[in-house]
């Protein structure tokens, strides 16, 4: 097949989500906020069964029970951490000692960091693992003992080099993400450099004042359009053609169609938003797809319910 045909298409509507999203805020009060688990899943099957690539549709496996039992998993870590540093605050307590109880505090801080960076990888693993396209399976195999230290030293090193480590750290995030996934028993594959985001970042950085931050939109464009056109599988490589003029003008009338209608206009927004991306995206090159086998992927859902619980939105990273 002649992956050079293989288009993105989005075939969801506002009307349909803003449909879907209002019975399910029905039935989320109906039910005292019970239902709200199988609602998001509602929605991100919308979502993924009007995504098109050459013709065939995604599919999302996900559950609403999955996601209840695994927001319950995590509201018992979290009650075992808060407990284990409450117990250890109300020890140090007696002495009086201002510096152990500021100790405790920073260690609580990094060890919420810490599960929340864990929750992002686990989450990740899960939402690939429920999501397929003609029926094969997505996976991620991505370690927590390897992304939770390029995380702190990424971030540390942004910190300290006062941001100029940043395009660095965004393009090893990004082989992270790549190189760890799966479509099935094929890899993704991913040769981008930090040091071609450098310039591009620089320049941002140096028109924010003059362009009152909006330089900013050009550069997440050009971000974009890197990390995409340095993706690749069996010799395919993808390709975006997002610009900062259409990102601008996307954000803007999106802001505006929310903020006029008073929220009501979200799920049109949420569409344009799904289409803007999915249509400017594309695949080029040869792909046997016949060739690519199954691989089953088993993850529970602990990790999406840690990171809905510190309210954190995790994609497929890709």
């Amino acid at each position: 097949m002649d992956a050079s045909t293989a288009k993105f298409r989005y075939h969801g509507t506002g009307g349909s989500l803003f449909g879907l999203m209002l019975g399910n805020a029905l039935l989320t009060i109906i039910t005292l906020g019970i239902y709200s688990f199988w609602a998001r899943n509602s929605v991100r099957q919308f979502h993924y069964s009007h995504t098109e690539a050459d013709g065939d549709r995604f599919t999302y496996h996900g559950t609403g029970g999955e996601l209840l039992r695994g927001y319950l998993k995590a509201l018992g870590i979290m009650f075992v951490l808060a407990m284990g540093f409450g117990v250890l605050s109300a020890v140090l307590a007696p002495g009086r000692s201002q510096v152990a109880q500021v100790i405790v505090v920073i260690a609580l801080y990094v060890a919420i960091f810490m599960l929340s960076l864990v929750a992002i990888n686990g989450a990740r693993r899960y939402r690939m693992s429920r999501s397929s396209w003609r029926g094969i399976r997505f996976s991620f195999h991505g370690k927590a003992e390897d992304f939770v230290p390029m995380m702190l030293r990424g971030t540390l090193l942004s910190i300290v080099t006062l941001g100029f480590y940043s395009p660095e750290f965004q393009n090893q995030r990004r082989a992270f993400l790549v190189t760890n996934a799966r479509f099935g028993s094929e890899p993704f594959l991913y040769d981008g450099e930090g040091r071609a985001l450098f310039g591009e970042w620089v320049k941002a950085l140096l028109l924010t004042i003059p362009t009152l931050g909006f330089s900013w939109i050009w550069y997440v464009a050009f971000q974009h359009r890197y990390f995409w056109s340095h993706t690749a599988m069996r010799g395919a490589r993808f390709q975006s053609t997002v610009t900062g003029g259409d990102l601008l003008s996307l954000s803007l009338t999106n802001v505006l169609l929310v903020f006029l209608t008073l929220g009501i206009g979200a799920p049109w927004a949420m569409t344009r938003a799904h289409q803007f991306w999915t249509e400017r995206l594309s695949l080029h090159g040869t792909v046997e797809w016949a060739t690519i086998q199954q691989r089953a992927q088993a993850a529970d859902a602990t990790a999406e319910g840690l990171a809905d619980s510190f309210d954190i939105d995790v994609g497929i990273g890709m």
